[in-house]
C-alpha cells in the first residue's frame, strides 16, 4: 500500500507520517507545495526521510499562487 501525504515538515505532520507507516504497514510519499511561505524548504527532503518517507516530492508552484 502506498500512501500520499501533504507534508509541511512540521510537528504535526512528522507524527502523522510516522504514525501511518506503522499503523498501515505502508510506504509513505511525502508532498510539499512550495507556495513562497516563509519557512525554509531546505531540510525538508531530509527530515521526511528521517522520519520515514520513501520518497519527497518538493514541487515549486510559486509562479500559480502568485
Amino acid at each position: 500500500m502506498k500512501i500520499v501525504l501533504a507534508y509541511s515538515g512540521g510537528l504535526d505532520t512528522s507524527v502523522a507520517l510516522h504514525w501511518l507507516k506503522k499503523r498501515y504497514d505502508a510506504e509513505i510519499i511525502a508532498f510539499c507545495a512550495d507556495i513562497g511561505q516563509i519557512e525554509s524548504l531546505d531540510t525538508i527532503e531530509e527530515r521526511a526521510l528521517r522520519t520515514g518517507a520513501s520518497k519527497v516530492y518538493v514541487e515549486p508552484l510559486t509562479d500559480r499562487f502568485f
